[in-house]
C-alpha cells in the first residue's frame, strides 16, 4: 500500500498500475480476513434458539430451560438466542423468524407451542422444531415427554406423611395436560399413603402473578390445607413467600430443585433435569442423527426425579419413609403401577 503512494508521488505510473492490479486481486482475501466470512461462518454454525412462555428468573420451568440453552452453548459451541413470548401469535412469529434465519434447532418450551410448530415447520424443513410436552411429530417437529407424574406421585406420599390436617393442595398456573396429570398423580400418591386424605386442586389462570400465588396459598390454608404442591413458575414464588411468612404451611417445589428457596418449610421438589434433556437432543441434531419422534424421559433416565429435602427425613416417620423409598425404587426399575391403573 505504501509503495503505491510512493510511486504516485514519484510519477512512476507503470509501477503504480502494477501495484493497483495486485491490490485489486488481494481485496477479496483482505476483506475475508477482516470479518467478511462472518456470514459464511454463521451459515455453517450450529445455532439453537429457545422460546419460553415466561421469565427465566422464575427459578423453575423457564429458568431451567435457559440453563439448558446455556449448557448447549458451553458443551457444543452453539450460537444461541432466547426470547420470552406471551401469546400464540408470538409463538408462530418467532418460530418463523428463527426458521428464516436458518437456525438448526428451535425449542418451544411448553405443551402450548405444538400448534405453532405445526403451522411453520413445512416452510423451514432445515430447522428442527422441538416442544417440551405434547405428542406432535412431523418430519422436522418432535416433542419431549417428561414422566412428571412419577416423582409427583412420590411428592404426594411425602405430603401425606407430614400433613397434620389431612388436607393438602395443589396450585397450578393454567390447566395444561402435563400439569393436570402431575396433580392427579400427586393426589394418588397421597391417597396411597393416607387413604381418605383430601386434596384440593386450584389454578391461577396465569404463570407470572406472584401476588396471586401468595393469595391463593393463604386462601387454601384457610380451607385447612397444610401442604401445597405448586407448579406455577414465577407465580409459584408467591406460594413460597406465603409458606415462609405463615405458620404450619409446608410446600413442594416443581420443575427445578427449589428446596433452597425456603428450606425450613420445603419437603422436596419434583425436578426435571431440563438441561440434560436439551443437551441430549441438541447432540443428535448437531450430529445429523436426529429423528423426529416423541422423546420420553422418566425416573429411570434420571431426567425426572423426586429431590427430598432434609426436612422430610427429619419429620416423617421411619415407616412412611420406608414406603416412599420402596415405591421410588420400583419406579426406577419401571415396575411400579399406581393403584387403579392398568398396564397399557
Amino acid at each position: 500500500m505504501f509503495t503505491i503512494f510512493r510511486n504516485l508521488l514519484s510519477g512512476n505510473i507503470i509501477h503504480c498500475r502494477l501495484w493497483l492490479v495486485i491490490l485489486l486481486l488481494m481485496l477479496p482475501a483482505f476483506a475475508t480476513s477482516c470479518g467478511g466470512d462472518q456470514e459464511g461462518r454463521q451459515g455453517g454454525a450450529f445455532r439453537v434458539a429457545l422460546l419460553t412462555p415466561g421469565p427465566i428468573s422464575d427459578e423453575a420451568w423457564n429458568g431451567s430451560a435457559y440453563a439448558g440453552l446455556l449448557r448447549i452453548r458451553d458443551s457444543l459451541g452453539a450460537q444461541i438466542s432466547h426470547i420470552q413470548v406471551r401469546t400464540p401469535a408470538d409463538f408462530e412469529e418467532n418460530f418463523r423468524q428463527y426458521g428464516a434465519a436458518d437456525y438448526s434447532l428451535v425449542i418451544g418450551h411448553g405443551f402450548e407451542f405444538q400448534d405453532a410448530a405445526v403451522r411453520v415447520a413445512a416452510a423451514y424443513p432445515a430447522t428442527i422444531f422441538v416442544t417440551t410436552g405434547g405428542e406432535t411429530v412431523l418430519p422436522n417437529v418432535a416433542a419431549l415427554s417428561f414422566a412428571f407424574d412419577e416423582p409427583s406421585f412420590i411428592a404426594g406420599m411425602a405430603a401425606a406423611a407430614l400433613s397434620k390436617t389431612s388436607v393438602i393442595a395443589t396450585i397450578g398456573g393454567t390447566e395444561l395436560p402435563p400439569v393436570k396429570s402431575s396433580f392427579d398423580a400427586f393426589a394418588e400418591g397421597a391417597q396411597l399413603l393416607r387413604p381418605g386424605i383430601r386434596v384440593i386442586t386450584t389454578y391461577l389462570g396465569n404463570w407470572d402473578d406472584m401476588s396471586a400465588g401468595k393469595e391463593q396459598a393463604i386462601a387454601l390454608t384457610r380451607r385447612g390445607a397444610d401442604v401445597i404442591f405448586q407448579n406455577a413458575d414465577a407465580a409459584g414464588l408467591g406460594v413460597f413467600q406465603a409458606a415462609r411468612e405463615g405458620k404450619g404451611l409446608l410446600i413442594v417445589g416443581s420443575n427445578a430443585n427449589q428446596n433452597n428457596l425456603a428450606p425450613e418449610v420445603t419437603l422436596g421438589s419434583v425436578v426435571i433435569n431440563v438441561p440434560h434433556a436439551f443437551l441430549l437432543v441438541a447432540k443428535e441434531v448437531q450430529s445429523g442423527s436426529f429423528k423426529a419422534r416423541v422423546i420420553r424421559f422418566g425416573t429411570g433416565d434420571d431426567v425426572v426425579r423426586w429431590e427430598p429435602s432434609p426436612l422430610l427425613a427429619k419429620s416423617a416417620s421411619t415407616t412412611d419413609l420406608a414406603r416412599i423409598d420402596s415405591v421410588q425404587s420400583l419406579m426406577r426399575q419401571g415396575s411400579f403401577l399406581p393403584p387403579g391403573r392398568v398396564t397399557p
